[in-house]
């Protein structure tokens, strides 16, 4: 579900029509509704209610702005962090440090320090060098009286395909994630004796955009059997982090697994563990919260079909230019009439293409439409190629609105470049 519906004929965001979005910033523009992200963090949350201990924390990656990362720490969420950029934008946010849960497979010697500064509450360990860095730098810090254990968990490779698209699975042997399972039993135990690391549990994560259960379930089984393990040689385990990856619908025919699907099929899964559960939710909360507005420039003559070509392009959302994604694609006013074409943006690549022969609302130049289901992985992997300014970001609640993230011009850009005095 999500707050962007048509009243009298012209789409809206909550309770503001999306052309006044238009004239007042200009196009294309993403736009945020807070009344879905509330509603997303809360669906989430109450699907896992049955269980006896979770925390959760947001997925940053999906979408970092401020404004986004502030509602989600007004709805008691925690962070997910893959950098030390995000950590840093978490706790601009008002996260709390010890919420934050620092993933990602190429943390760099200061990032680990710079968490470690900061306290927060979990380390996912990659890899057993990175354990030893990271109790290296932990002890150290206890030795100057400065610091604590460094809390982590091992995140493991469960050999799980997650049937996504092969550039957002991380689950398999053949990925960079994590460590094999089947070495995972005698790293941890090398592990659990360094001073500096507070060994609490484990991790998994199988990919994003899972429209199938039967995968996660597989992985948590395996899971399930490497903490008997673990118990057994006489480690204490109190964490377990699942990861995220629900998927959201992107068409209107598309079936997925509900929040509360999921949260049924985590209880049967992990019953009996005796574990605080880690979530992080990310594209399920911020998928369908936003859209990219832009305007038509253009319907060019085609060979087979028409050209739309809009005023976005494939640096402001990169996902079909990335992994042949499906946004849908609406007029803000539509007449009713429709049209087959192809929607391409102006940026100077023949990928720079968001649907080809697509079924769609009847457009001409000057019209407004959006792109649905673009708040996750949408400004967020923005670029300025071709010089182009980089989108803004709008907040939209109930009737009111704000601009979130400016549009970076080129002359900013510039401004930031510099040309050596010998040239």
């Amino acid at each position: 579900m999500d707050h962007f519906t048509y009243r009298n004929g012209v789409l809206h965001a909550e309770d503001v029509p999306l052309p006044v979005i238009a004239a007042a910033v200009g196009t294309p523009v993403y736009v945020y509704s807070a009344a879905t992200f509330r509603r997303h963090a809360r669906v989430f949350r109450e699907a896992l209610s049955g269980l006896p201990r979770v925390h959760l924390a947001y997925a940053i990656k999906a979408n970092p702005n401020l404004a986004v990362l502030r509602l989600m720490a007004n709805e008691g969420y925690g962070a997910d962090v893959v950098s030390g950029g995000e950590m840093v934008r978490a706790l601009a946010a008002g996260m709390k440090a010890e919420a934050i849960v620092f993933s990602g497979v190429g943390k760099t010697h200061g990032e680990l320090a710079a968490a470690l500064d900061a306290g927060i509450g979990q380390f996912n360990l990659e890899l057993e060098e990175e354990g030893e860095v990271l109790a290296r730098l932990a002890a150290q810090r206890m030795r100057e009286g400065r610091g604590q254990r460094a809390p982590a968990v091992l995140r493991v490779n469960p050999d799980v395909d997650a049937g996504t698209h092969a550039k957002i699975s991380t689950g398999r042997k053949q990925n960079k994630f994590g460590v094999p399972i089947a070495d995972a039993p005698a790293m941890f135990a090398r592990l659990a004796k360094l001073d500096g690391l507070d060994l609490r549990g484990v991790a998994l994560h199988i990919g994003s955009q899972l429209a199938d259960l039967a995968p996660l379930e597989a992985a948590f089984g395996r899971i399930g059997a490497l903490v008997r393990e673990l118990r057994t040689a006489g480690h204490t385990i109190t964490r377990v982090d699942l990861g995220g990856g629900l998927g959201v619908p992107y068409r209107e025919d598309d079936v997925l697994p509900t929040p509360a699907d999921y949260g049924a099929m985590v209880a049967r899964a992990t019953a009996g563990w005796d574990v605080e559960l880690q979530f992080e939710p990310g594209r399920v909360i911020a998928g369908n919260a936003g859209v990219l507005l832009t305007r038509v420039i253009w319907v060019k003559p085609g060979s087979v079909a028409p050209y739309v070509i809009v005023d976005a392009a494939m640096n402001d959302l990169a996902r079909p230019a990335l992994y042949d994604a499906w946004h849908d694609f609406v007029a803000v006013a539509p007449s009713g009439a429709r049209m087959t074409a192809n929607i391409a943006g102006p940026v100077c690549e023949s990928g720079d293409t968001f649907a080809m022969g697509r079924d769609i609302d009847t457009v001409h130049a000057g019209d407004l439409a959006v792109f649905r289901t673009a708040g996750a992985y949408g400004a967020t992997m923005a670029s300025t190629y071709n010089s182009r300014a980089l989108v803004p970001e709008v907040l939209v609640d109930g009737d009111r609105y704000a601009v979130v993230a400016d549009r970076v011009s080129p002359e900013t850009m510039i401004a930031a470049e510099r040309v050596p005095e010998w040239l």
